[in-house]
């Protein structure tokens, strides 16, 4: 008989993480691949002595019902709740308005007790390999095999190869491969993301938690400590808007911090105890490629991610989801055709 099918996923995002736990469910061997040192991609957060704070994603939706049933999962293992912040917005004069962007109706979840908790949920169980950095596919004909910057050649020959990974990452991995899915990658464009964290010994004043900002530097300001789940002292993330990035994305740590400080203290904040900044260099999906995930059936290589299916955590969850669908439907389809053996 022959051995299972073994499939690669670079990347443990939400969409790698959703890809690859949809896949072993359906019994196939999966080894998930990632450079950082833990799951979740942007989905992240940044932890010290009595401190932590969100400084990726800052909330996620749920309109599709696939999502919301997989939300009701994670909720029901503690590790996502709804966040009910006092939301407001600055217009582009730096008027307050009341409300915020998607109306108050819209329910606004995050991970419980730090947004990286639903990505390990995912990952519990899978084979991670972390701290590991794909930098070549090759095909062979017993199949793929990986080359990485830490440990060369793998010894692993994989069935098919799923990337999960920023579309400007996915480019130089698809060339040599895939001409077809390496053009859809290279269409995207993703834009910079400068985020702050703000930390201080007291609570701040304000009459709000979380504002989305259009003026300025600034798009977006959160107290931390006002999500579900949060202890320890009050920390703010400021996310600097994606022009403003992209113009500042070469600029030291120092000078970006010092005008997001500015910046926030213009909207009622206060210079912190301490910050700490995270240039996220491919943050922000300008231009969204449809179909929700792209997979060579012939090749066996795919791909799926927030930026291939419009953005968010939600739209990476179901892009993951779907490419893991259209792998297991050409495995049927090889089972019938007698080409591949369960």
């Amino acid at each position: 008989m022959n051995p299972p099918l073994h499939y690669a996923v670079i990347g443990a995002g939400i969409a790698g993480l959703s890809c690859a736990r949809a896949l072993a469910e359906s019994g196939v061997h999966v080894t998930v691949f990632d450079k950082s040192r833990g799951p979740g991609g942007r989905m992240s957060t940044r932890r010290g002595e009595g401190w932590a704070c969100d400084h990726g994603a800052q909330y996620f939706t749920a309109r599709d019902p696939l999502f919301q049933a997989e939300l009701a999962r994670w909720q029901a293992a503690g590790v996502a709740a709804r966040w009910q912040p006092r939301l407001t917005v600055f217009d582009a004069a730096g008027r307050r308005a009341d409300g915020g962007e998607g109306g108050e109706e819209q329910a606004r979840h995050v991970g419980t007790p730090r947004m990286t908790a639903p990505a390990r949920l995912l990952a519990d169980g899978l084979d991670l390999r972390l701290q590991t950095t794909v930098t070549a596919l090759q095909r062979y004909d017993h199949g793929w095999e990986l080359a990485t910057a830490e440990r060369g050649l793998l010894p692993e020959a994989f069935d098919g190869v799923l990337l999960a990974v920023p579309a400007p990452q996915a480019v130089p991995l698809l060339q040599p491969v895939s001409a077809e899915l390496a053009a859809l990658a290279r269409g995207a464009r993703m834009q910079a993301c400068w985020a702050l964290m703000l930390r201080f010994v007291a609570p701040l004043a304000l009459d709000f938690d979380a504002a989305f900002v259009n003026h300025g530097p600034l798009r977006w300001i959160a107290r931390d400590t006002s999500k579900p789940g949060r202890e320890g002292m009050e920390t703010w993330t400021l996310h600097a808007s994606a022009e403003w990035s992209e113009a500042h994305v070469e600029d030291s740590p120092e000078s970006v911090a010092a005008a997001l400080i500015a910046a926030f203290c213009e909207l009622g904040g206060a210079a912190p105890l301490v910050w700490s900044a995270q240039r996220w260099r491919y943050a922000i999906t300008d231009s969204a490629q449809a179909g929700g995930c792209a997979w060579d059936a012939g090749a066996g290589v795919g791909l799926c991610g927030d930026w291939v299916n419009g953005g968010r955590v939600e739209g990476a969850w179901l892009s993951g989801h779907a490419l893991a669908q259209r792998v297991l439907a050409s495995v049927r389809d090889e089972l019938r055709a007698g080409l591949v053996q369960a």
